[in-house]
């Protein structure tokens, strides 16, 4: 889709910040979304060209925009870590060879 916008050149210059007018109102877009929970961080991602997940939480700080984290989300992180955890220490155990 082509969008086409009429911003009086007094304030296009404050809004686009020296970048190409195009690219900071996608990017407004983008930020928008994400705060009214619209797009995800992979649509973000794709939308504005990022190579990783790191490239669109750097760009989401810069913009104030702060991650979707939830205590639900920590917990299922917890638990996940949890049973990592115990998967490695018995997987050490099996091929450690017992000490004599």
């Amino acid at each position: 889709m082509q969008v086409t916008l009429d911003i009086p050149d007094t304030y296009a210059a404050a809004l686009t910040a020296g970048k190409d007018p195009a690219r900071a109102a996608l990017e407004a877009l983008a930020i928008e979304g994400y705060r009214a929970r619209r797009l995800s961080e992979c649509q973000i991602r794709q939308l504005l060209g990022f190579a990783t997940r790191m490239d669109v939480h750097g760009f989401l700080k810069q913009h104030e925009a702060y991650l979707h984290y939830s205590v639900a989300d920590l917990e299922q992180d917890d638990e996940t870590a949890r049973k990592a955890r115990t998967l490695m220490a018995a997987e050490r155990s099996r091929t450690t060879p017992n000490a004599a």
